[in-house]
Formats: structure tokens, sequence, C-alpha cells
């Protein structure tokens, strides 16, 4: 299998998929500042409130592992334009709806669209990398750019309440960028990624995909990440509507923060895992990040806002890369599905663990027992991820990758 693509036109592919991840996140990483006023409305319990994410994540899970292999089938483009054309036209259906029932489809709506477009760019940036490495430094790169939009996101929903108009307006807004991307998606030219004839593409082979232990080690990786970084992005705004720190500053923004110290770690991360070795990076990182979750069960409120806001910048690295070196374990004829099965754990992670936080938060009468169980998680990610470096399971497999997709020969 070989990916050729003009040279010429990879920079505007690039910037092109940047894009896609800013504007879905403007409203993928919101529901943490929606989530409250979803509650105040609707008189709603934590467990119940944390529907939009549920829902959103949810949609996600199903295109991913229903709809993945059409990136693989129908090729990079039509995929992309297809789950682009579904997002703006469900994001723009909130301007006109109030029920909370109504809200919740759209949310899956949204989700599903996200899931569509996104399994599409994930297989295009294979198609436009030269290497394993190239690969994991531009997810690096493009999760960045999905970290500015997690940042803008809970920003402009700060700023849209408090000047007296509805979260509904972030839909809108990532609606009409999305219109935009349409447009230039639609005039970009992208590699034609050669597919074995042989070899049917679909949902069979994704199916297929669960028993691969590359597919389910790195998959359950990312669902155990996801489940931490939920807690943080989706809980800790309630939680410090809650339980108010002495900063009024660090209650409003500490999500922004997170998020912002989380871009600024995703551009360093791509520099750095094109120079060291990506094993022993994610150790150190979910070490620190264990080590801040800990500190903010047993400190204060204050030490808890400013810890879980500063473990983004430790967080930064693991999921594109946790992302490109399973999705490189497979031929680039296979990413589509690769991603599909990834991004199903990773959204399955991103419903149960707010919902498992919701739910023991109930039971036990208060945040903070969710976030002991967030801290759980984080545990259990960092054995694991030490573990990968201990044996190294997949180094013959990316090796091989290399020398067969990238041409690439080690000396």
């Amino acid at each position: 299998m070989i990916a050729t693509a003009p040279a010429r036109h990879n920079t505007s592919i690039k910037w092109l998929t940047y894009m896609m991840f800013l504007m879905f996140a403007l409203t993928t990483d919101s529901v943490g500042k929606i989530i409250p006023e979803i509650i105040k409305a609707y008189h709603l319990s934590m467990t119940a409130g944390g529907a939009p994410q549920y829902a959103t994540m949810s949609g996600i899970a199903l295109a991913a592992i229903f709809l993945g292999f059409l990136a693989d089938r129908l090729g990079r483009k039509k995929t992309i334009i297809l789950g682009l054309t579904l997002f703006a036209l469900n994001s723009y259906l909130f301007a006109i709806s109030s029920s909370y029932a109504v809200f919740l489809v759209l949310f899956m709506g949204s989700g599903v669209s996200i899931g569509v477009f996104k399994t599409g760019a994930l297989a295009l940036i294979g198609d436009i990398s030269g290497s394993t490495v190239e690969h994991t430094s531009t997810m690096n790169k493009v999760e960045g750019f999905y970290g500015i939009g997690s940042i803008t996101g809970p920003a402009i929903i700060v700023w849209l309440l408090a000047v007296g108009v509805s979260w509904k307006w972030i839909y809108l807004i990532a609606g009409t960028i999305c219109a935009v991307l349409i447009v230039v998606a639609a005039l970009v030219r992208y590699p034609t990624t050669m597919k074995p004839s042989a070899e049917p593409v679909d949902l069979k082979r994704t199916a297929h995909m669960f028993k691969n232990p590359y597919a389910l080690g790195f998959s359950m990786a990312c669902f155990l990440y996801v489940t931490v970084e939920c807690a943080v992005y989706v809980w800790l705004p309630t939680y410090l509507t809650v339980n108010k720190p002495s900063s009024a500053l660090i209650a409003a923004y500490a999500v922004s923060i997170f998020f912002a110290l989380r871009v600024v770690g995703r551009f360093i991360g791509a520099w750095v895992l094109a120079r060291w070795n990506w094993t022993i990076v994610l150790v150190l990182f979910s070490g620190a990040i264990l080590v801040c979750f800990l500190g903010a069960m047993f400190g204060g409120i204050n030490a808890t806002a400013y810890l879980l806001a500063l473990s983004g910048i430790f967080m930064s690295v693991i999921y594109p890369t946790l992302n490109s070196k399973g999705i490189s374990c497979f031929p680039k004829s296979e990413h589509g599905a690769a991603a599909g099965v990834i991004l199903f754990f990773t959204c399955a992670g991103a419903v149960l663990g707010p919902l498992a936080m919701g739910a023991v938060s109930d039971l036990f009468g208060g945040l903070r027992s969710g976030f002991v169980l967030a801290t759980s998680f984080a545990a259990l990610l960092f054995l694991g991820l030490i573990y990968n470096w201990a044996a190294n399971p997949t180094r013959a497999v990316l090796q091989q990758s290399d020398a067969t997709d990238y041409g690439i020969v080690e000396a």
C-alpha cells in the first residue's frame, strides 16, 4: 500500500486538518461550562446534568465504530466533507431549539458528524506523513490546534454568559466556521491512497480490529487517559462552583488555564517527540499527572484548582502520541478503521468516566468522591505506560511500518 500526494498540497491539507480540530473543540470542550447552566435550567442531578457530554461522546463513538471504515472506502475527501456538512447543519439547529430532549438529540448528532470527519482527518494525517515519527509529531501539532479550540470555547462561553447571551451561540459560531471549511475541503487536492483490491473495506474489517492486540492496547490506554482528562474539563467547573477557591479568577478560568497549558505542551511535544523516545516521555508525563491528582485530593480546594489546571501541561503529549502510535501499527489502507476503533474507546472513556464520576459523586454526596475515582484512573494509566516503556511491545511493528509504508530502513 502506497499513498501518493502532491507535496505542494500538503501544507494546505495540514492547515485544513488543524482548523477542523480547532473548530469542533470549540463545542466538545465547552461542555464543562454548559453543564452547570443545564443543571440550573432543568433542575437536574449531577449524573443527569452530564448528559450533554454523554450524548456528544456517544455519538462520536458510534460513528467511529460503525462509520470509521468510510475513510478507507469512500476516501478521505468525501468522508471529511460529509462529516463537516452534517456538523454545520446540526449546529444551526441549536438556534431554534429549547427542549432539553431536543438538545440531547442535537448533542448526539454533533458527535456523530464529528466522528465521521474526524476519522477521515486522522487517516489523512498518515497519508501526508513521511514516517511514524513524523506522524506522531504531526498528530501533536493537530491536537495542539484542538487545544486552541479547547481554550477558546470555554472562554467564549464565559463571555456569552457574562453579557446575558445563551450558550447556544457557541454552536452557531462553530457551524459558521465549519461552512467555510467545507468550501476549502472541496477545493483542496488530496493524496490518493492505494487499497489492496482483494481487501473488503467494511464494518467487518473494523470489527476484526477488536481482536488485534495493538489496537486494543492503545485503545485501552486512550480510554484511561480520557477518563482522567474529562475529570478536569467536565467536572472541575462544577466542583469549583460548589467549593469556591480563594481566587475568583482561578475559579472562572481553571479549565481555560488547563487547556492553555495543554496547547503549549503539545506544540513543544511535537518537537520533543521527534528527538526523544516516546515511551519514556509518556511514563514521565503520566507520572506527573498522577502527582497532580494526588496533591489535589490531599490538599485543600486551592490546591485542587491549581494542581488540576497545572496537569494540562503533562496531559499534552499523551493522547496524540498514543493515537498516532496505535494508528501507525497498521498499513495506511487501514488507518481509517484503526482510527475509528481507537476513537470509539476514546469516546467510551469520555462517556463512562464522567458518568462514573457523577454517579459516585451523587452516591457519596460530593464531587470529591468523583475525583478520587479519577485519581485511580490516573494510577492505572501510569502503570500501563510503565509496562509499555519496559516491554516496548510495538517496537518491531512500528519499524516494519516505517520500512513498508514510508520506505524507511534503519541503518
